[in-house]
């Protein structure tokens, strides 16, 4: 009876917490915007003693060195904003988990405009964030005793007279430089920065989320999103937490030997490789800020969200990410 009524509680919030996420994500764009993201965070955060919020403006981040993260909202208007949520709960000395969202609440490609056909969908291009913040909530609501980290880097990416140019060089948080050769390629841009800011914390693991490539469509279709890492043990952590929850994902190589596509005559790093691999060359551009822990990197572009006339945001991969902290806290 006790293990039906935990099942049952689990299951409730897990429930909860998906629609939260399939809401967020079928908002338009001129309603979620990157102030709203970090408002319905500041509502979940204030049901919970253990929970607090913090929000940091664009002159913070300028302040920080986070000029990969602001070039892509160099062209817009709406202001980006990083979204820290901390859920201390656990002992002082545990580490905690932390994850980290892509928060595009629209992007139209930058300067490297994308074709109008479907643009509209790009309004789920924050179903990373949406997944922190669903996590948050669910955790938030078990009162798990344990230490989680939510952190969403939002912003939107438009053209204008302001934009980033492709051939561009920025500096990141890391002190390493990027040449941007495409504008649409803004997710790993935004993430390189909050993972950066992420070390701070000393997380035992970080788990980032994001719809970053079509590439991993081709590869894995719309059933399991790929899952790239530096650290095995995590990976067989959330392949685990995949099985509980039915909510897939497959294992892509990291290998060192794809790092050299990202070879830049004019910066350490260029943020996109060559043809092939797309998936797997924009892991390797994130491996390169996540050295110093524990890291695996979801990539939801095919699971996030479904097409035609089922069109509208899927709230995953909220359960997983629920379950591999469950999981995390049990073995505490």
């Amino acid at each position: 009876t006790k293990d039906l009524k935990i099942g049952l509680e689990h299951g409730d919030a897990i429930g909860k917490a998906t629609q939260l996420v399939r809401h967020l994500g079928d908002l338009p764009a001129n309603i979620c915007t990157p102030s709203y993201l970090a408002s319905v965070a500041r509502k979940i955060v204030s049901k919970n003693k253990s929970a607090s919020l913090k929000v940091l403006n664009e002159a913070q981040m300028k302040k920080l060195g986070m000029n990969s993260l602001l070039s892509v909202t160099a062209g817009a208007q709406e202001p980006a904003k990083m979204i820290i949520a901390e859920f201390k709960n656990g002992q002082k000395s545990q580490k905690p988990v932390a994850v980290v969202g892509k928060g595009i609440t629209f992007d139209t490609g930058g300067i490297s405009l994308k074709p109008s056909n479907k643009m509209d969908e790009m309004k789920y291009d924050m179903c990373g964030a949406a997944s922190v913040i669903g996590t948050m909530n669910a955790i938030s609501e078990l009162n798990l005793k344990t230490n989680v980290i939510g952190v969403i880097a939002a912003a939107e990416n438009m053209p204008s007279g302001t934009a980033t140019n492709p051939g561009d060089v920025v500096t990141t948080m890391s002190k390493q430089t990027v040449e941007i050769l495409n504008t649409d390629a803004e997710g790993r841009l935004v993430l390189c920065d909050a993972l950066t800011y992420i070390s701070r914390f000393k997380p035992k693991h970080v788990v980032d989320i994001a719809t970053l490539t079509g590439a991993v469509l081709v590869a894995l279709g719309k059933v399991a999103s790929g899952v790239l890492s530096n650290d095995e043990k995590l990976t067989k952590k959330l392949l685990n937490s995949s099985r509980i929850s039915h909510d897939y994902i497959w294992e892509l190589p990291l290998w060192e030997e794809f790092q050299s596509e990202l070879d830049s005559n004019f910066a350490d790093i260029a943020n996109i490789g060559k043809r092939y691999a797309g998936t797997i060359t924009a892991a390797c551009f994130l491996s390169r800020f996540t050295e110093d822990y524990s890291w695996a990197h979801l990539d939801i572009a095919g699971t996030a969200w479904n097409e035609g006339s089922e069109k509208g945001a899927t709230g995953r991969p909220v359960s997983l990410l629920t379950h591999f902290i469950l999981e995390n806290a049990k073995s505490l």
